[in-house]
């Protein structure tokens, strides 16, 4: 199973992954604070039709310079028209806020945010719901998962990934995490593969999957088990079934 995991990596943990994924747009951009605040923005967008989140995105991202300046003069920018799905205009502008806030009022960082290593993802996501001025838009409630929710906090795990790891398609630029901390960042074609590989055994597409199938990889390496992301995710896309060719190779 390592042997074939490992080819898959290989298969798909290029250069040729970033142009049609999300990733993308931190690419874009040279400064780690423009890499780190595109990236999060990109990857709580990252949910529905590829094709139409990420034109979305490059809407948004070509409103502004740099996305600090985005975020700092997010009041000057006209954002009326902004809707993707249940996501409107006023979500959008509470999230610029809320990263104006972190980064300008409080002169901190998503890395400082992120780095405690105790409930880390709990942490970041009561920090932008107790900062919220309404937390009740369905859309907002998307975008920042809520507290407590069985969710399986697949788009913050991929921002952590981006972030953590590094390679010719992770940037690798926070030094504070290790690597064999992350979570797989789990999302349909993931939890297929991983089922029908016989990696995941839990059916509902939870946290404790995530943890599962997170423990689960570690056994193949347990220095950087999040690398098989590339592996599970770039197959369930090209497949809806495990090849038998493939897993006799």
């Amino acid at each position: 199973m390592k042997k074939i995991l490992d080819s898959l990596v290989l298969k798909y943990e290029t250069e040729e992954f970033i142009k049609n994924d999300p990733i993308k747009f931190p690419h874009l951009y040279k400064e780690k604070t423009d890499i780190e605040i595109s990236a999060f923005i990109s990857s709580l967008f990252a949910f529905g039709k590829r094709e139409m989140f990420i034109k979305k995105l490059e809407n948004l991202f070509f409103i502004a310079k740099t996305p600090s300046e985005l975020i700092c003069d997010y009041k000057k920018y006209d954002l009326s028209g902004f809707v993707y799905r249940f996501v409107k205009s006023k979500d959008l502008i509470e999230l610029l806020r809320l990263l104006n806030k972190l980064y300008v009022e409080d002169k901190s960082s998503l890395e400082e945010l992120f780095y405690e290593k105790n409930n880390r993802l709990k942490r970041v996501i009561n920090y932008f719901y107790s900062n919220t001025f309404d937390n009740s838009s369905s859309g907002f409630c998307f975008l920042v998962t809520k507290p407590n929710a069985k969710s399986a906090l697949k788009r913050l795990n991929m921002f952590l990934r981006w972030m953590v790891r590094d390679g010719c398609v992770d940037f690798g630029i926070w030094k504070g995490i290790k690597k064999s901390e992350l979570l797989i960042p789990l999302d349909t074609h993931v939890a297929r593969i991983s089922r029908q590989l016989g990696l995941l055994v839990r059916k509902q597409n939870d946290f404790r999957a995530v943890v599962e199938l997170s423990e689960k990889l570690k056994e193949f390496d347990k220095d950087d088990p999040v690398k098989y992301d590339f592996a599970l995710f770039g197959y369930g896309i090209e497949q809806k079934d495990i090849n038998k060719t493939l897993l006799i190779h």
